[in-house]
């Protein structure tokens, strides 16, 4: 368990340019039945399922979004902006920006107990059928970590599901199972958990707001390499954006069209601090 815990600290702080080793700490269900516990959150003990948003595809890295943190999000106060000032361009460019929703429950893959607990994420169908088995009172608390359940996760291939993506549907177990016989080892589990809300890079406001920018135009940044679509294969899609906006008769550079949205708005408390 010591060296286990070694290596886990190293690859989250890798050395020599070593890429960190991921699935020590997200754990993706692959093709086949596989038998994971539920475990109870370490941040949140009434509820083991944490809610965060992501943008995809708006750089070439996620990025999550700052009202995760009750902080001011640019992207999605543009996306606001736009809704308010309806055309049906702005709508669909508005959509288009809405951040995604992705759902992590910490879980125990049974059979690699050695792992650890890891992060399990999903979206709203996988969400749909935990919480509708929460609700059912034949079942309780498949969470609870002496008369919970485990769960049964049945994945299929691209060939089956006729794209280019796995889906996996959910399975409660008849018999309720204590989450370990070992008593430390529960205890270790239930504190030993990765934080979501701390394994994604937090950018700025600032970085947001360049990043949505050269979206917007990215013919003016072309040959940078540094805004390009990224795969989707675990989220929702989120299309790469070819619009530009134009909200003024008045012919403006794309940079002055994206800060004119926000003009007249100074004494407004959602006013973006540009």
């Amino acid at each position: 368990m010591l060296k286990q815990k070694l290596d886990t600290l190293q690859q989250k702080t890798p050395a020599g340019g070593q890429k960190r080793d991921y699935s020590l700490t997200f754990w993706r269900p692959t093709v086949g039945k596989q038998q994971i516990r539920i475990v109870p959150s370490a941040y949140n003990a009434k509820n083991p399922f944490t809610e965060l948003k992501f943008y995809y595809g708006i750089t070439n890295k996620v990025m999550i979004s700052p009202e995760n943190f009750g902080e001011k999000d640019p992207i999605a106060l543009f996306a606001k902006k736009l809704r308010e000032e309806y055309s049906k361009e702005n709508y669909l460019l508005a959509k288009k920006l809405d951040a995604k929703t992705r759902i992590f429950a910490p879980v125990i893959v049974r059979g690699e107990e050695d792992k650890g607990v890891r992060l399990w994420q999903f979206g709203k169908l996988i969400y749909e059928e935990l919480l509708s088995l929460a609700v059912d009172e034949e079942i309780g608390d498949y969470t609870d970590i002496v008369n919970g359940r485990d769960l049964t996760i049945e994945t299929v291939g691209p060939e089956s599901t006729g794209t280019q993506y796995n889906k996996s549907s959910v399975r409660v177990r008849l018999k309720e199972t204590p989450l370990s016989s070992d008593a430390a080892q529960v205890e270790e589990w239930k504190k030993d958990q990765p934080d979501p809300t701390a394994e994604f890079k937090r950018f700025t406001f600032d970085e947001m707001k360049s990043a949505l920018e050269k979206w917007l135009a990215p013919e003016e940044s072309e040959g940078e390499g540094d805004i390009i679509s990224e795969p989707a294969s675990d989220f929702d899609d989120a299309p790469k954006s070819n619009f530009s906006l134009d909200t003024s008769n008045v012919k403006k550079g794309k940079s002055d069209q994206f800060d004119s949205l926000f003009d007249g708005d100074e004494n407004k408390p959602d006013d973006l601090p540009f």
